[in-house]
């Protein structure tokens, strides 16, 4: 039973990183950034906080997986004996999961490469992708942070 505690609060906290730091990365950092910062002090400086929020995002990806297959399987027995709400969180995870990683190895890596030779419109460019897929991705985190406190009670 501690495990279990453990696994879900391990795992709750590991989603409200991840979601959360998006929404603070769209709703607070980024505005506040093109509010009072020209592009070439504003694109390395939403570059650094993204490369350190990624390693937090990282983090987090291995243990929601790590916790949430372990509680699937460990405390309620597998897929057959979980709500579709269970299932929806994992396809939600791993779309997500898969643009995380679109994310990282392509726009940004392109934006650290674009700033690295001044190319400040190149980097906006980038800065602007990245931008839409963390759009797309933290919507999709609301949803499943949703289905994960309601799920149960929509059946």
């Amino acid at each position: 039973m501690i495990a279990a505690a453990l696994a879900l609060a391990l795992h709750l906290l590991a989603a409200v990183v991840w979601v959360g730091g998006m929404l603070v990365m769209l709703m607070a950092v980024r505005p506040a950034a093109v509010e009072l910062l020209e592009p070439p002090q504003r694109l390395p400086l939403l570059c650094g906080a993204l490369a350190r929020f990624f390693v937090w995002v990282w983090m987090a990806l291995a243990v929601l997986l790590v916790t949430g297959l372990w509680m699937l399987f460990a405390v309620y027995g597998g897929f057959a004996n979980v709500g579709w709400h269970i299932h929806s969180m994992l396809m939600l995870y791993l779309v997500m999961s898969g643009l995380f990683i679109f994310l990282y190895a392509g726009p940004f890596a392109l934006l650290k490469q674009a700033l690295a030779e001044q190319q400040y419109p190149a980097a906006g460019k980038q800065m602007g992708r990245i931008r839409h897929i963390v759009t797309v991705n933290a919507s999709l985190g609301v949803l499943t942070v949703m289905l994960a406190g309601a799920g149960r009670y929509l059946v």
